[in-house]
């Protein structure tokens, strides 16, 4: 039974010592699906861009390089919706979600190279931390009907499989910190805080807020506390990581 196998896969992930481990255990449960490619992303923002970094990916030869020269990635109805998506969702309804898109056109031709590496259709997993979406689970290939219990397993099984990459790569102490930071700052605070991110000085951030500059530089000395940052630059870089700047 292939429910079976997202379980099996979900124990023996605990047991995988390596990434390569990891990924041959994945990619045996998506050809047991007829699944033939999948991505995994770590979402983080830098400065005041979110970027995204491949964790682990098996894609057809040529096509991110495509991707990229053709920048779909401006008008890929599937990251759009990944944007607002709450729960796991497949690309066709992204597809369709898009219909009235103005870039439509471009859309279609997106669809159509991809039809031409085999990318069909597929499923996203996105995968939400206390700060918000903090990566994606991608399977695809062949358009494939999932049953709503293997939805919610694949999807128990895309977070468990982001996990225990970060614990491999050695970067889940850091987001696991970010997951737990105290940022309940004040009213206060929280202007203070968006004040400096749009570059302003300690003296003009009294005067925007009618403040002393000690006053200022008390409550910036209140967020670094909070934030564990080591400066001012820290504090700036945490907040737009943590989604609380934009």
């Amino acid at each position: 039974m292939k429910i079976h196998s997202i379980l099996q896969l979900l124990v023996l992930i605990n047991e995988s010592k390596t990434q390569a481990e990891v990924a041959a255990e994945l990619e045996t449960l998506l050809r047991a699906y007829g699944f033939e490619f999948y991505g995994l992303w770590l979402h983080h923002r830098a400065d005041s861009a979110r970027s995204e970094v491949a964790l682990m990916d098996s894609w057809p030869d040529g096509w991110q390089a495509l991707y990229m020269t053709r920048k779909y990635g401006l008008v890929d109805p599937i990251r759009r919706m990944l944007a607002s998506a709450q729960r796991p969702f497949r690309w066709r309804d992204a597809i369709h979600a898009f219909r009235d898109d103005p870039y439509r056109k471009r859309v279609l031709r997106l669809m159509q190279d991809a039809a031409k590496f085999n990318l069909l259709d597929g499923y996203v997993f996105p995968i939400f931390g206390k700060t918000g979406l903090i990566g994606q689970f991608s399977i695809s290939g062949a358009s494939i009907e999932l049953s709503p219990v293997e939805l919610a397993l694949f999807e128990t099984a895309g977070r468990r499989i982001f996990w225990r990459i970060l614990e491999l790569q050695g970067l889940a102490p850091e987001l696991d910190r970010c997951e737990t930071l105290d940022a309940d700052l004040t009213k206060r605070q929280m202007e203070v805080l968006i004040l400096l991110a749009d570059g302003m000085t300690s003296n003009e951030v009294a005067k925007e807020l009618s403040i002393s500059n000690h006053t200022v530089d008390w409550y910036i000395n209140i967020i670094q506390e909070k934030f564990n940052a080591k400066n001012r630059q820290h504090v700036i870089a945490i907040a737009f990581r943590l989604g609380l700047i934009t």
